[in-house]
C-alpha cells in the first residue's frame, strides 16, 4: 500500500507518536534490521517482518490490559473487604465482626489493638 492510502485510523489520535516509538522498539528487540524503512513506509519491509512486529505489538499491549484488569480487580476487592471490615467493626462494640471468626481471636484483642 502507498503513501497516502493508509485506512487505519487511530481511536486515540494523541496515541500516534508512542505507538511510532513502540514499533521500532519491538522491531529492534526482534532483531528486525530497519534500514529498509523510508521516513513512516515500510512497504520495503519483508511481510514476514512486519507481521512479527504487529503480532508482538499486539501481544504486549493484550498482556498490558489483562495486567491493569487484574490490577483494578484486585484494588475493587481490596477495597470492598475494607468496606465490609469498617462495617462489621461499627455495628456495635459487642457486635459480629469479621475478625471474631478467626480461630483464637478474642473480642478483646481486637480492643486492645490500636485503630
Amino acid at each position: 500500500m502507498g503513501t497516502g492510502q493508509k485506512k487505519n485510523t487511530l481511536l486515540v489520535k494523541e496515541a500516534y507518536q508512542a505507538l511510532d516509538q513502540f514499533k521500532y522498539e519491538v522491531a529492534q528487540e526482534l532483531n528486525i534490521n530497519t534500514q529498509p524503512i523510508q521516513g513512516d513506509y515500510w512497504g520495503f519491509m519483508t511481510s514476514r517482518d512486519c507481521g512479527a512486529v504487529g503480532g508482538h505489538m499486539v501481544k504486549r499491549m493484550i498482556e498490558a490490559a489483562e495486567r491493569s484488569l487484574a490490577n483494578q480487580a484486585a484494588y475493587q476487592t481490596a477495597t470492598a473487604f475494607r468496606q465490609t471490615l469498617s462495617a462489621n467493626q461499627s455495628v456495635s462494640p459487642g457486635g459480629p465482626s469479621v475478625l471474631s471468626s478467626i480461630p483464637g481471636f478474642s473480642q478483646q484483642q481486637q480492643q486492645e489493638q490500636p485503630q
